[in-house]
């Protein structure tokens, strides 16, 4: 009897001790949980070539890109993180002074490419612009190529961790 009076002034103390450490590691265990899942960490590259005499040759590496001559781009995603890069968009420019080659977008996987007229506002599979008509009334017709600024690809699968995704198209030179 007298032992347990002894401790049964600590015995709060102890209680608060079991219970603040099972609350450290519960969150110790939720932290080790979180970095265990990771967050993905994508690498984008950009490479272009140009396309000359039936040979493509490194933009970095051609000294003088002449007007008519395509550059052929070239996105590169790599997924370096450590969990699955979810809803996963690459969006390339279509530089002044060049016009979309219409057909050129190609990609990797399952992707739906959509372009943009407006600098990345908005985008469409299908970009159009009003044309008034000549009774005065305005239609939507297809936007021409030539007013294409940006081409996004979006990934319907998540690009996971180590996986690599290629994405290209192609501009020529005004």
């Amino acid at each position: 009897m007298r032992t347990i009076k002894k401790y049964a002034s600590t015995l709060p103390i102890v209680a608060l001790c079991v219970l603040v450490l099972g609350s450290a590691v519960a969150l110790s265990q939720k932290k080790f949980m979180m970095l265990r899942s990771g967050r993905p960490a994508v690498k984008v590259m950009l490479s272009g070539m140009v396309e000359r005499d039936d040979n493509k040759v490194p933009v970095e590496k051609a000294s003088l890109v002449k007007s008519g001559e395509i550059l052929d781009w070239t996105i590169t995603s790599v997924n370096e993180g450590n969990a699955p890069a979810n809803d996963y968009k690459a969006v390339g420019k279509i530089p002044a002074g060049t016009q979309f080659v219409a057909g050129s977008a190609k990609a990797d996987g399952s992707v739906v490419v959509a372009y943009s007229i407006d600098n990345g506002k908005s985008f469409s599979t299908a970009p159009t612009v009003d044309e008034r008509q000549a009774d005065g009334t305005v239609k939507k017709v297809a936007a021409p190529v030539s007013m294409y600024n940006q081409v996004r690809y979006e990934w319907s699968a998540p690009l996971n961790e180590g996986d690599k995704l290629n994405a290209s198209y192609k501009v020529r030179l005004n």
